[in-house]
């Protein structure tokens, strides 16, 4: 993979459409992304939610500036509203979310994008797995969202570039997602290597993808796909006096 493409396309605008199709999901990035959006008004959504289709700006419309960052202790509560919102409370039966339960995102792959108020309208966040059993060390990425008033600025396409670029600077061999393959194909995704794969539930086996960030890191895998990565810290327990 060209890394360089990911990087040099990291402000552009594309189509992209996130996890679930329609309604699809450490150490500090050493990378943000900063970029001016077109097509936005004066206020955004009361409500944020889920915006899949990045649409070029008409003429005219008024600009502002975006930021992708590594994300902090202080997004959670905003995340978290903005992905409710946007998939509602079955979004944490999906399968690639029995992958995520009880784990840390990967060591520096997770981002939000903050308007210039400060506020996250977007998040994406990257997991460790394991494909099958001693099978090769991958990525799963997502969800993905992003605030709908803002689905015509490119901000998802820019989040999703920045990200892919953060995992193959950061050493990592393979990402897999749950996607629609029109869209995801765009970035380099694909069903041809996850034709022995299986995620560990209900899941669309078409639209199990993968993109390979070093050549040949999914040859011959097979098996379930396994979470891998860093486990939460249990909270302390309390006792009232």
């Amino acid at each position: 993979m060209d890394v360089a493409n990911y990087i040099d396309g990291a402000v552009g605008i594309s189509p992209l459409e996130g996890e679930m199709a329609g309604r699809p999901e450490g150490v500090a990035s050493a990378a943000s992304t900063s970029f001016a959006i077109r097509g936005v008004g004066a206020s955004r959504a009361a409500t944020p939610s889920v915006a899949f289709g990045d649409i070029s700006p008409s003429r005219g419309e008024s600009v502002r500036a975006i930021v992708i960052v590594a994300e902090t202790a202080a997004d959670i509560a905003s995340r978290e509203a903005l992905l409710d919102d946007a998939m509602g409370p079955k979004r944490r039966k999906k399968s690639s979310e029995k992958l995520r339960r009880g784990r840390r995102p990967s060591e520096g792959l997770a981002f939000v994008v903050r308007d210039a108020a400060g506020a996250v309208v977007g998040t994406v966040r990257l997991w460790d797995v394991r494909v099958g059993e001693g099978g090769p060390a991958a990525l799963l990425l997502g969800p993905l969202a992003v605030d709908p008033a803002l689905k015509n600025a490119g901000i998802g396409s820019a989040l999703m570039r920045h990200a892919l670029a953060e995992a193959a600077r950061l050493g990592h061999a393979a990402i897999l997602l749950v996607g629609d393959a029109p869209y995801y194909g765009r970035f380099g995704f694909s069903a041809d290597k996850t034709g022995s794969l299986a995620m560990p539930g209900p899941y669309e086996r078409h639209r199990l993808l993968a993109l390979e960030l070093v050549e040949g890191a999914l040859d011959g895998a097979h098996g379930t796909v396994k979470a891998a990565g860093r486990k939460l810290k249990a909270l302390p327990l309390t006792f009232a006096a």
